[in-house]
């Protein structure tokens, strides 16, 4: 037992300063808002869906939170008016290209064009976005910086789309993680959506019970 406990640290340890790196390597990412107050931003990728995306709506509006949805372009197009929804109900919304293109196996110009594709039927104010997969060239992440988009990654990842561990498993990622200005990622699709439906309800419940507020990346 001594041994296990001993390991779990290390590992514990060594995810941190991992983490650390990375962030320190990607600096001009947004990984967390820092934040004195207990504020967290919640995020959902891969929509609008129908049903799910209308399901974690409604879990949002019973807790009083806000969220960011980084929407597929192709989604936006297909289910217009559960976009449409997303936005009357006040929340953030994100970029997360046209056909959720895997940054690192796209060439740039190809790559960028399928991010302004989005954009144009997005058609907000705000210019946040996501890359798919978390994967992205420095030379596409140039030159999206310099049009004026913030690249929003996350600091606590639920793995909902890990067909592999268990919803309780999924919950737990989020939980034991949780810290004022978490960026919290998961996702609205089909794939993912047997780990959401356990672990989303649960993580609005623990927010409000423990005084977090939820609000939307502006």
């Amino acid at each position: 037992m001594c041994y296990f406990f001993v390991l779990r640290v290390i590992m514990n340890w060594y995810w941190i300063k991992t983490n650390s790196m990375i962030k320190r390597a990607f600096s001009n990412y947004v990984w967390d808002i820092p934040a004195v107050e207990k504020k967290v931003y919640l995020t959902f990728d891969d929509g609008p869906t129908p049903k799910i995306t209308t399901w974690v709506l409604d879990q949002l509006k019973q807790y009083d939170a806000q969220a960011t949805f980084f929407c597929i372009g192709e989604n936006i197009h297909k289910h217009h008016n559960i976009f449409q929804s997303i936005i009357q109900n006040g929340h953030a919304i994100g970029n997360h290209t046209y056909n959720h293109y895997n940054g690192w196996k796209t060439k740039t110009a190809d790559y960028i064009e399928n991010v302004f594709l989005c954009e144009v039927l997005k058609n907000q104010n705000t210019k946040l976005f996501r890359p798919p997969y978390g994967k992205i060239k420095k030379s596409q992440a140039k030159i999206l910086l310099d049009s004026g988009y913030k690249i929003i990654m996350w600091d606590v990842l639920s793995a909902d789309f890990d067909t592999t561990i268990s919803p309780e498993k999924c919950l737990k990622n989020v939980l034991k993680n949780i810290s004022p200005g978490s960026i919290i990622i998961f996702h609205d699709s089909v794939k993912a959506f047997k780990n959401l439906e356990y672990a989303l309800p649960r993580t609005l419940k623990f927010l409000k019970d423990n005084d977090y507020k939820c609000e939307g990346i502006v």
